[in-house]
């Protein structure tokens, strides 16, 4: 049975209050007991009178030996029941302590969960208590905040600027293949080569795309505004219609009401990249159904398709960056494993989850969940 600190504090000092309790108790007792020496009753040798006096002196010692007794019992009795009152008072004290002593640090996981809750790196404890061990501590996870903030900062800049940087000479590559390609008169061989070039440039503009749209899905959402989930997810899968015509691949889509706040623009990534996902590992003829609607307090975006079978063990994995299941290096048109994982920034962006399932008849269910705003 999982117990808390202040639980143990106060049993803690109840456990300490009984030990020294019973600990006085005894000495009383014993100190009690050999103040008021024997008990037993001895008739002293003399002359005697009459069998009366006799009677008369053992009848006192009697008396004696019972006020005794019952002094000592009294003792016994009363320091027992102060010693349980003493032990429960020392209970209720513990757990009253325990309270006022913990209160900085339940100041600190207050602050650890708001930062854990609304991955905003720039909140800080700001504990301005007594320089004892909890403002160590509170500065101490401060200082975490400061550089791990500066790290994640910097990591997102590097990948914007590079995601930038590298955009300018896949324009300049792909102009020129296209001139090259389209040139009259360019051999047939050229021609094969150039698409082939293009492909890749394409994919890697892909590619780009995509660190950019995972760097600013990872950052905190502070700017929100309210809008129908269903009508983000019916023109994301509107683009996605060719694609899909293309391949084969047939698309239910049944969106329903479901009203949230967040950024619109990467919602309406996450529904394309969920979308383009489920069309691309899918069978040449197979079927994608796209669902909105309200549930409880929040809202959800379904997304199934058939496919290959999806393994167990590689659910969580797929929501990791760069990780293709059942594509190889050279499946050019099958996206850059970058899809999942920028569902899972964005969602996680705006408080909400993103799970995924595999389907008994193969191929995947990704369920989307995000705060109901009426």
């Amino acid at each position: 049975m999982r117990t808390t600190i202040r639980t143990r504090f106060a049993l803690l000092s109840a456990a300490m209050s009984f030990l020294i309790g019973a600990a006085v108790l005894a000495a009383v007792h014993l100190a009690v007991q050999r103040s008021l020496g024997p008990l037993a009753i001895s008739i002293p040798e003399g002359p005697w009178e009459s069998k009366k006096d006799i009677f008369q002196f053992g009848y006192e010692q009697g008396v004696q030996r019972t006020y005794l007794t019952g002094t000592i019992d009294a003792v016994r009795l009363w320091g027992t029941l102060a010693l349980l009152c003493a032990t429960a008072v020392a209970a209720a004290a513990g757990w009253w302590a325990a309270h006022w002593t913990l209160r900085p640090a339940r100041t600190v996981t207050q602050a650890a969960g708001r930062v854990a809750q609304t991955h905003d790196l720039a909140e800080r404890i700001r504990y301005d208590g007594p320089h004892d061990e909890i403002k160590e501590l509170a500065d101490t996870f401060d200082g975490i905040l400061g550089r791990l903030a500066h790290v994640v900062d910097g990591q997102r800049r590097f990948i914007s600027n590079a995601s930038h940087e590298l955009r300018t000479p896949l324009a300049v590559n792909r102009t020129l293949v296209e001139v090259a390609v389209r040139e009259p008169g360019a051999p047939e061989q050229v021609r094969r080569l150039g698409e082939s070039l293009l492909l890749v440039n394409a994919r890697h503009q892909r590619l780009v795309d995509g660190l950019l749209a995972l760097a600013e899905g990872e950052r905190p959402v502070l700017d929100r505004s309210r809008f129908d989930l269903a009508d983000v997810v019916d023109h994301a899968v509107d683009q996605a219609a060719e694609e899909a015509d293309r391949r084969g691949v047939t698309i239910h889509s049944t969106p329903r009401y479901a009203p949230t706040t967040g950024d619109p623009v990467l919602i309406e990534r996450l529904a394309q990249n969920l979308v383009e996902n489920a069309i691309r590992h899918n069978h040449p003829t197979g079927e994608a159904h796209v669902t909105t609607r309200r549930t409880g307090d929040t809202v959800e975006l379904v997304v199934e398709n058939t496919g290959p079978p999806v393994p167990p063990a590689d659910l969580e994995a797929i929501f990791h960056p760069f990780r293709r299941l059942h594509a190889t290096p050279l499946d050019l048109d099958q996206g850059n494993g970058l899809g999942l994982s920028i569902a899972h920034a964005i969602t996680t962006a705006h408080d909400g989850t993103i799970t995924a399932e595999p389907r008994d008849q193969g191929g995947l269910t990704v369920t989307v969940r995000l705060p109901y705003e009426e």
